[in-house]
Protein backbone atom coordinates (compact mmCIF):
# COMPACT_ATOMS: atom_id res chain seq x y z
CA UNK A 1 0.00 0.00 0.00
CA UNK A 2 1.72 3.73 -1.11
CA UNK A 3 0.63 6.52 1.09
CA UNK A 4 -2.29 8.13 -0.93
CA UNK A 5 -3.61 4.37 -1.58
CA UNK A 6 -6.43 5.35 1.54
CA UNK A 7 -9.11 3.24 2.59
CA UNK A 8 -11.95 5.83 2.45
CA UNK A 9 -13.73 4.45 5.22
CA UNK A 10 -11.24 5.33 7.81
CA UNK A 11 -9.83 8.38 8.70
CA UNK A 12 -5.91 9.34 7.37
CA UNK A 13 -4.89 10.34 10.64
CA UNK A 14 -6.28 8.54 13.60
CA UNK A 15 -4.69 7.47 17.45
CA UNK A 16 -5.92 3.86 18.59
CA UNK A 17 -5.65 3.04 21.94
CA UNK A 18 -2.37 4.95 22.70
CA UNK A 19 -0.42 5.14 25.96
CA UNK A 20 2.25 7.99 25.94
CA UNK A 21 4.05 10.34 28.41
CA UNK A 22 7.53 10.97 28.73
CA UNK A 23 10.22 8.87 30.40
CA UNK A 24 8.28 6.51 33.33
CA UNK A 25 5.02 9.19 33.54
CA UNK A 26 2.35 8.36 31.36
CA UNK A 27 0.28 11.02 30.37
CA UNK A 28 -2.78 9.33 28.59
CA UNK A 29 -3.18 5.55 28.54
CA UNK A 30 -5.21 3.90 25.95
CA UNK A 31 -6.48 6.90 24.24
CA UNK A 32 -8.49 6.41 20.66
CA UNK A 33 -9.14 9.42 18.47
CA UNK A 34 -10.35 9.80 14.29
CA UNK A 35 -9.46 13.27 12.88
CA UNK A 36 -12.12 13.77 10.82
CA UNK A 37 -10.94 14.64 6.86
CA UNK A 38 -11.08 17.91 5.85
CA UNK A 39 -12.38 19.17 9.43
CA UNK A 40 -10.72 22.23 12.05
CA UNK A 41 -10.42 19.90 14.77
CA UNK A 42 -9.26 21.75 17.98
CA UNK A 43 -8.19 20.13 21.14
CA UNK A 44 -9.05 22.23 24.09
CA UNK A 45 -8.94 21.26 27.67
CA UNK A 46 -6.30 22.75 31.27
CA UNK A 47 -2.71 22.72 31.19
CA UNK A 48 -0.78 19.66 31.73
CA UNK A 49 -4.09 17.52 30.07
CA UNK A 50 -2.36 15.96 27.33
CA UNK A 51 -3.35 18.46 24.43
CA UNK A 52 0.17 18.66 23.55
CA UNK A 53 1.56 15.27 23.80
CA UNK A 54 -1.69 13.92 21.92
CA UNK A 55 -0.70 16.29 18.94
CA UNK A 56 3.46 15.25 19.01
CA UNK A 57 1.80 11.41 18.67
CA UNK A 58 -0.30 12.19 15.67
CA UNK A 59 3.02 13.73 14.50
CA UNK A 60 5.45 10.94 14.97
CA UNK A 61 7.68 13.34 17.53
CA UNK A 62 6.90 10.80 19.99
CA UNK A 63 6.18 7.34 19.77
CA UNK A 64 3.23 5.72 22.23
CA UNK A 65 4.31 2.56 24.03
CA UNK A 66 1.14 0.96 23.37
CA UNK A 67 -0.88 0.95 20.35
CA UNK A 68 -0.47 3.11 17.47
CA UNK A 69 -1.00 6.12 15.66
CA UNK A 70 -2.31 5.49 11.99
CA UNK A 71 -1.81 7.46 8.90
CA UNK A 72 -3.22 6.92 5.46
CA UNK A 73 -4.22 2.99 6.59
CA UNK A 74 -0.41 2.20 8.37
CA UNK A 75 1.00 2.62 11.57
CA UNK A 76 2.80 5.91 11.65
CA UNK A 77 5.85 4.63 12.79
CA UNK A 78 6.62 2.41 9.26
CA UNK A 79 7.00 5.95 7.53
CA UNK A 80 10.08 7.53 6.84
CA UNK A 81 10.22 10.99 8.22
CA UNK A 82 10.74 12.57 4.92
CA UNK A 83 7.52 10.27 3.81
CA UNK A 84 5.68 12.06 6.84
CA UNK A 85 6.84 15.66 6.14
CA UNK A 86 5.07 15.50 2.72
CA UNK A 87 2.08 14.77 4.00
CA UNK A 88 1.99 16.63 7.16
CA UNK A 89 3.09 19.40 8.64
CA UNK A 90 3.79 20.91 11.99
CA UNK A 91 3.90 23.64 14.27
CA UNK A 92 5.60 22.65 17.51
CA UNK A 93 5.02 24.65 20.61
CA UNK A 94 8.58 26.15 20.72
CA UNK A 95 10.56 26.33 17.69
CA UNK A 96 14.96 27.39 17.73
CA UNK A 97 15.64 29.09 14.37
CA UNK A 98 19.35 28.50 13.18
CA UNK A 99 21.44 31.58 14.24
CA UNK A 100 21.56 34.35 11.66
CA UNK A 101 19.14 32.49 9.29
CA UNK A 102 16.65 35.02 7.42
CA UNK A 103 13.08 34.75 6.88
CA UNK A 104 13.10 33.75 3.63
CA UNK A 105 15.67 30.92 4.16
CA UNK A 106 13.61 29.47 7.43
CA UNK A 107 10.47 30.14 5.10
CA UNK A 108 12.09 27.99 2.47
CA UNK A 109 12.96 24.91 4.95
CA UNK A 110 9.48 23.87 4.23
CA UNK A 111 10.03 22.40 1.03
CA UNK A 112 13.22 20.50 2.43
CA UNK A 113 10.52 16.97 1.98
CA UNK A 114 9.92 17.69 -1.66
CA UNK A 115 13.36 17.91 -2.41
CA UNK A 116 15.60 14.98 -3.59
CA UNK A 117 19.02 14.05 -5.16
CA UNK A 118 17.19 14.69 -8.71
CA UNK A 119 14.94 17.27 -7.82
CA UNK A 120 16.21 20.95 -6.59
CA UNK A 121 15.17 24.08 -6.02
CA UNK A 122 12.43 24.74 -8.59
CA UNK A 123 9.48 27.06 -9.36
CA UNK A 124 7.26 25.75 -7.46
CA UNK A 125 8.88 25.93 -4.73
CA UNK A 126 9.85 29.60 -5.06
CA UNK A 127 5.64 29.83 -5.42
CA UNK A 128 5.22 28.23 -2.44
CA UNK A 129 7.46 30.09 0.03
CA UNK A 130 6.77 33.69 -1.84
CA UNK A 131 2.75 32.63 -1.49
CA UNK A 132 3.20 31.57 2.13
CA UNK A 133 4.73 34.62 3.36
CA UNK A 134 2.19 36.63 1.75
CA UNK A 135 -0.64 35.11 3.48
CA UNK A 136 1.03 35.31 7.27
CA UNK A 137 1.75 38.95 6.06
CA UNK A 138 5.76 38.40 6.73
CA UNK A 139 6.98 39.07 2.62
CA UNK A 140 8.32 42.80 4.07
CA UNK A 141 10.18 40.87 6.42
CA UNK A 142 11.47 37.94 4.18
CA UNK A 143 15.38 39.78 4.30
CA UNK A 144 15.56 40.26 8.13
CA UNK A 145 17.19 38.02 10.62
CA UNK A 146 14.71 35.63 12.66
CA UNK A 147 16.36 36.27 15.46
CA UNK A 148 16.33 39.89 15.50
CA UNK A 149 11.48 39.95 15.53
CA UNK A 150 9.43 39.66 18.17
CA UNK A 151 8.24 36.90 19.48
CA UNK A 152 4.88 37.59 17.25
CA UNK A 153 6.24 38.15 14.11
CA UNK A 154 8.84 35.05 14.40
CA UNK A 155 5.10 32.76 15.38
CA UNK A 156 4.17 33.69 11.82
CA UNK A 157 7.04 33.05 9.92
CA UNK A 158 7.06 29.72 11.25
CA UNK A 159 3.63 29.74 10.35
CA UNK A 160 4.42 30.74 6.86
CA UNK A 161 7.14 27.73 6.81
CA UNK A 162 4.82 24.93 7.58
CA UNK A 163 2.10 26.83 5.03
CA UNK A 164 5.02 26.25 2.58
CA UNK A 165 5.19 22.65 3.25
CA UNK A 166 2.00 22.35 1.11
CA UNK A 167 0.88 19.08 3.12
CA UNK A 168 -2.69 18.01 2.96
CA UNK A 169 -2.88 17.34 6.88
CA UNK A 170 -1.42 20.15 8.86
CA UNK A 171 -0.70 20.01 12.90
CA UNK A 172 -0.49 23.00 14.91
CA UNK A 173 0.83 23.04 18.68
CA UNK A 174 -0.42 26.77 20.12
CA UNK A 175 -0.19 28.78 16.68
CA UNK A 176 -1.48 31.76 18.50
CA UNK A 177 1.21 32.16 20.71
CA UNK A 178 2.44 35.48 20.85
CA UNK A 179 0.63 36.90 18.62
CA UNK A 180 -2.03 40.18 19.27
CA UNK A 181 -5.90 39.81 19.25
CA UNK A 182 -5.62 41.13 15.60
CA UNK A 183 -2.85 38.49 14.40
CA UNK A 184 -4.66 35.88 16.23
CA UNK A 185 -7.76 36.74 14.08
CA UNK A 186 -6.38 36.92 10.73
CA UNK A 187 -4.31 33.81 11.40
CA UNK A 188 -7.40 31.82 13.03
CA UNK A 189 -9.25 32.98 9.22
CA UNK A 190 -6.22 31.76 7.64
CA UNK A 191 -6.68 28.62 9.23
CA UNK A 192 -10.52 28.47 8.29
CA UNK A 193 -9.62 29.30 4.64
CA UNK A 194 -7.08 26.39 4.37
CA UNK A 195 -9.53 24.12 5.97
CA UNK A 196 -12.26 25.00 3.11
CA UNK A 197 -10.05 24.71 0.20
CA UNK A 198 -9.34 20.85 1.49
CA UNK A 199 -6.65 20.96 4.10
CA UNK A 200 -7.50 19.06 7.52
CA UNK A 201 -5.99 20.85 10.23
CA UNK A 202 -5.20 19.76 13.58
CA UNK A 203 -4.83 22.98 16.88
CA UNK A 204 -4.27 22.99 20.00
CA UNK A 205 -5.79 25.97 21.52
CA UNK A 206 -5.94 27.98 24.92
CA UNK A 207 -8.72 30.15 24.38
CA UNK A 208 -12.41 27.88 23.97
CA UNK A 209 -14.04 31.06 22.23
CA UNK A 210 -11.54 31.32 19.35
CA UNK A 211 -11.54 27.08 19.48
CA UNK A 212 -15.72 26.79 19.74
CA UNK A 213 -15.86 29.94 16.97
CA UNK A 214 -13.51 28.21 14.16
CA UNK A 215 -13.49 24.73 14.73
CA UNK A 216 -15.74 22.32 12.68
CA UNK A 217 -14.68 19.50 15.30
CA UNK A 218 -14.12 19.71 19.15
CA UNK A 219 -11.91 17.26 20.84
CA UNK A 220 -12.18 17.92 25.04
CA UNK A 221 -9.57 16.41 27.39
CA UNK A 222 -8.94 16.28 30.65
CA UNK A 223 -5.99 14.44 32.54
CA UNK A 224 -5.40 12.76 29.58
CA UNK A 225 -8.52 11.56 28.58
CA UNK A 226 -11.02 12.79 25.87
CA UNK A 227 -14.12 14.15 27.70
CA UNK A 228 -16.45 15.31 24.66
CA UNK A 229 -16.01 14.96 21.29
CA UNK A 230 -18.34 16.72 18.31
CA UNK A 231 -19.31 19.92 16.49
CA UNK A 232 -19.34 22.94 19.64
CA UNK A 233 -22.32 23.89 18.87
CA UNK A 234 -23.33 20.36 20.42
CA UNK A 235 -20.89 19.68 23.09
CA UNK A 236 -19.98 23.41 24.02
CA UNK A 237 -21.91 23.50 27.28
CA UNK A 238 -21.30 25.15 30.47
CA UNK A 239 -21.95 21.81 32.58
CA UNK A 240 -18.86 21.14 29.67
CA UNK A 241 -16.98 23.88 30.58
CA UNK A 242 -17.62 23.35 34.58
CA UNK A 243 -16.36 19.60 34.13
CA UNK A 244 -13.34 20.32 32.17
CA UNK A 245 -11.93 23.67 33.21
CA UNK A 246 -13.67 23.42 36.75
CA UNK A 247 -15.02 27.02 35.43
CA UNK A 248 -18.56 27.94 36.24
CA UNK A 249 -20.23 30.11 32.79
CA UNK A 250 -22.93 30.69 31.02
CA UNK A 251 -22.75 30.06 27.33
CA UNK A 252 -24.48 31.97 24.97
CA UNK A 253 -24.44 32.65 21.04
CA UNK A 254 -21.94 34.06 19.25
CA UNK A 255 -23.67 37.33 18.24
CA UNK A 256 -21.34 37.36 15.00
CA UNK A 257 -21.13 33.48 14.40
CA UNK A 258 -23.92 31.96 16.59
CA UNK A 259 -21.60 29.46 17.59
CA UNK A 260 -21.16 28.62 21.90
CA UNK A 261 -19.47 31.45 23.23
CA UNK A 262 -18.59 31.15 26.95
CA UNK A 263 -19.05 34.10 29.50
CA UNK A 264 -17.01 33.33 32.77
CA UNK A 265 -19.16 33.53 35.62
CA UNK A 266 -16.20 34.83 38.18
CA UNK A 267 -17.18 36.16 41.40
CA UNK A 268 -20.36 38.01 42.16
CA UNK A 269 -19.01 41.29 42.87
CA UNK A 270 -21.45 44.99 44.48
CA UNK A 271 -21.39 47.32 41.75
CA UNK A 272 -20.74 50.85 42.37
Amino acid sequence: MTLHSLDTRLPRLAASDITIGYDRRVISRDLSVDIPDGSFTVIVGPNACGKSTLLRALSKLITPSAGQVVLDGRSISSYKAREVARVLGLLPQTSLAPDGITVADLVARGRHPHQEFMRQWSRDDEAAVVAAMAATGVTELSGRHVDELSGGQRQRVWVAMVLAQQTPLMLLDEPTTFLDIAHQIELMELFTDLNELGTTLVAVLHDLNQAARYATHLIAMKDGSVVAQGAPSEIVTASLVEEVFGLRCIVVPDPVTGMPSVVPMGRERVRR
